[in-house]
């Protein structure tokens, strides 16, 4: 693992995405995008039953942007503000969201393990798995507006769809840290682990969620991602087609059947 910026493991039917800088606070350069979207196509092929995202060390989950002027792309977006190059500054938010976006559509459930500072990018990749377990000193920060920046990896739309416009606003407008109690109470995480069980505790939670049928969790969460952006009776809809096609697929014979018979229902992968 010491020369990938990001690394795959996997633990039985879960996989272990580590970002893997620890001395930049695991923030992202242009090769660790390039990476997490390699990683995306690796998980797409292997389909796991459940993905979980940590940083690498104790300090962080990861920083974001690397700002670092050794950072090539920090290099090109100067160039391109001092030449008011509209197409290199597209291109270049292009080359994040689309590493972000691949990740984020992978379709079986992203658990980010928040481990230690989640500022930035950082945050905003937090927000776009669908579960977050937070170590109880690891922070928050959608901090891009101090740096007269905006949120530009799809987290400040997910974090509004989370928590509501009001509650959005305050912590980007503000970019206020936002600690692990504080994040509970909004609703922007769903569990607080014990003092450094951040990745243990996700853990579990994927291990929970592995031990069910692979179909059905993937159908109920394409349902649950889709219903952020369309309709009530647009979802339900979907619900109901993609119900129909879950039960003809005939994986909930093994379910019921172990249901019945008294024992743990054990199911083959799709």
């Amino acid at each position: 693992m010491p020369d990938q910026r990001i690394a795959i493991e996997r633990r039985g039917y879960v996989a272990i995405v580590t970002l893997n800088r620890p001395n930049r606070l695991n923030a992202f350069d242009q090769a660790m995008f390039v990476e997490l979207e390699q990683a995306a196509a690796v998980l797409a092929t292997e389909s796991p039953r459940a993905v979980v995202i940590t940083g690498a060390g104790e300090r962080a989950f990861t920083a974001g942007f690397d700002v670092n002027p050794d950072n090539p792309m920090v290099a090109a977006l100067g160039a391109a503000i001092e030449a008011q190059d509209r197409s290199s500054v597209g291109r270049a938010i292009r080359v994040i969201r689309r590493a972000v976006d691949r990740f984020a559509a992978l379709p079986m459930p992203l658990i980010a393990a928040v481990n230690g500072k989640a500022f930035g990018g950082g945050a905003e990749l937090a927000v776009r798995c669908d579960l977050r377990v937070m170590d109880p000193a690891a922070v928050l920060c959608f901090s891009e507006v101090r740096l007269g920046l905006m949120p530009d990896w799809g987290g400040g739309a997910m974090l509004a769809a989370l928590v509501g416009p009001a509650r959005a606003a305050d912590l980007i407008l503000t970019a206020r840290e936002c600690s692990a109690a504080e994040a509970l109470d909004l609703g922007v995480v769903n569990r607080i682990s014990a003092p450094g069980q951040a990745l243990a505790a996700a853990l579990d939670l994927a291990q929970a969620i592995a031990a069910n049928g692979p179909r059905a969790v993937r159908s109920a969460l394409a349902v649950i991602r889709h219903s952020r952006e369309q309709p009530l009776s647009a979802a339900l809809d979907e619900e109901e087609k993609r119900a129909v096609e879950l039960i003809l697929a005939g994986e909930c014979l093994q379910g019921i059947g172990a249901h019945l018979s008294g024992r743990a229902p054990v199911f083959a992968d799709e």
